[in-house]
């Protein structure tokens, strides 16, 4: 068994979509990045290529080759599954949190857990996200950024 974290942050702007673990969020601001910058989506990456040793998103997916240029997280995250497999590493479960002031994220979680568990082919209850705020502390609680962390256990 082996245990991975993944962190990202993406700032948040005019004239973009949010997405959050493969989820239109409704709002007025959007997450900016080379991808859809679906920060929770990279942090769960990022977990499991650590967990696998196999680095981290940057690495397999450069904001310099224009194939992932408004990439779908969501099909990233399918390729660093299919990448695991080839290891012969099986996922156990993720824990992740969303950083955010505002939107409020609760209704939209478990969308996000279904979204996950389809694409990483595992039951939703090995899947767990919650959001919380900064009480208006930090970048996040000015509204000016979202973050997220995730940890993973891989099995062999």
């Amino acid at each position: 068994m082996r245990v991975g974290f993944g962190y990202d942050v993406h700032q948040l702007v005019e004239d973009r979509a949010l997405i959050l673990g493969g989820v239109s969020v409704p709002y007025h601001l959007g997450l900016l990045g080379y991808s859809d910058a679906d920060v929770l989506t990279h942090a769960v990456m990022d977990a499991l290529l650590g967990a696998a040793g196999l680095g981290d998103i940057g690495k397999h997916f450069p904001d310099t080759d224009p194939t992932y240029k408004g990439a779908d997280s969501m099909q990233l995250l399918s390729c660093v599954k299919n990448l695991l497999g080839e290891q012969g590493w099986r996922l156990g479960n993720i824990d992740a949190t969303i950083v955010a002031q505002k939107p409020k994220l609760a209704g939209f979680i478990p969308q996000m857990r279904t979204r996950f568990a389809q694409v990483l082919g595992v039951e939703e209850d090995a899947i767990n996200i919650k959001a919380t705020t900064t009480e208006h502390l930090g970048f996040e609680g000015r509204g000016e950024g979202i973050s997220a962390y995730a940890v993973c256990l891989i099995e062999k």
